[in-house]
């Protein structure tokens, strides 16, 4: 059972917290970003948020998620009130090393997960190197085939 003291100091704690944030609880949505193989992946925590209310946009580097969560709507009076609602938005400045062309979305369990693969143009790659002997010069020359 939840008891409710009447304490404005706390109250207005609270509000402050839910507008702000803290460095416990950012007025945010939380993220996690890792590499994985070939590819980066983000994952935001959206308990509670309907698939319907995500937003996923991609403009030059940067990446903007954002959701909405109702307030619930009834005839009742609410005992505690911690979880933010409304809009909640998030920009993301990517690095040129990511092929934000192929972008994977997935939402499951309150948690948007986004998997961006490395550009091609990125990935380590072996460099060919070619043996020069003395009577050769570095200088490329045409064959003659006759």
């Amino acid at each position: 059972m939840l008891l409710r003291t009447a304490d404005p100091f706390r109250d207005f704690d609270r509000l402050t917290q839910q507008i702000l944030g803290t460095t416990n609880r950012p007025a945010v949505m939380p993220m996690d970003a890792w590499r994985e193989g070939d590819a980066f992946v983000l994952e935001f925590d959206l308990p509670g948020v309907a698939k319907e209310s995500i937003d996923l946009d991609v403009e030059r580097n940067v990446l903007t998620v954002r959701a909405e969560r109702l307030a619930k709507n009834g005839d009742w009076e609410m005992l505690a009130t911690e979880r933010s609602r409304g809009l909640f938005s998030r920009q993301l400045v990517l690095g040129d090393n990511l092929d934000l062309e192929r972008i994977d979305a997935t939402y499951a369990d309150g948690v948007l997960r986004l998997t961006i693969p490395v550009a091609e143009k990125a990935k380590p790659r072996k460099i060919e190197i070619r043996q020069v002997g003395a009577d050769e010069s570095a200088e490329p020359r045409a064959i003659d085939a006759s």
